[in-house]
């Protein structure tokens, strides 16, 4: 790992630079001065995924999702205590495909829940169906 990181806020999208060392510290963004890390997903859509996508350091996990589908709706609690066990090391998001169907289009998303893992902006793990939060992190954790 490099000496810095670049990072996404979720508040304003702005791309910080994060000494590695000061990762665990609770980062705050320069510019909204709020935390770079909140402990739930970052929901993205079509404006915002490539951003965090290419910008981002640290790994990407997406959960796309729909609000009809039962199952997602069973792994969101999930996804969100994930969250607090993988960051700030992975970031967390969530696509809405009903909202967003072109994002699930282009990543050829044909069930959901669908959890993909990027790293440096290329999809390199993909998962179908509901998980348990100690599912998700073992699974991230792994790749």
């Amino acid at each position: 790992m490099s000496d810095s990181l670049h990072l996404v806020c979720p508040r304003c999208h702005a791309v910080n630079r994060v000494p590695t060392a000061r990762l665990d510290q609770q980062p705050n963004c320069g510019q909204c001065h709020k935390p770079l890390f909140t402990g739930h997903p970052v929901e993205l859509t079509a404006a915002t995924f490539a951003r965090y996508l290419e910008r981002n350091d640290v790994p990407i996990l997406v959960d796309f999702w729909a609000p009809w589908c039962g199952p997602c709706k069973m792994m969101a609690p999930a996804f969100v205590q994930a969250t607090g066990m993988l960051e700030p090391h992975t970031r967390l998001a969530k696509v809405n495909t009903e909202a967003e169907p072109a994002l699930g289009t282009q990543y050829s998303i044909r069930s959901i829940p669908t959890l993909a893992l990027f790293k440096g902006g290329r999809e390199v793990a993909r998962q179908s169906g509901a998980m348990s939060a100690q599912d998700i992190v073992r699974w991230v954790q792994s790749r």
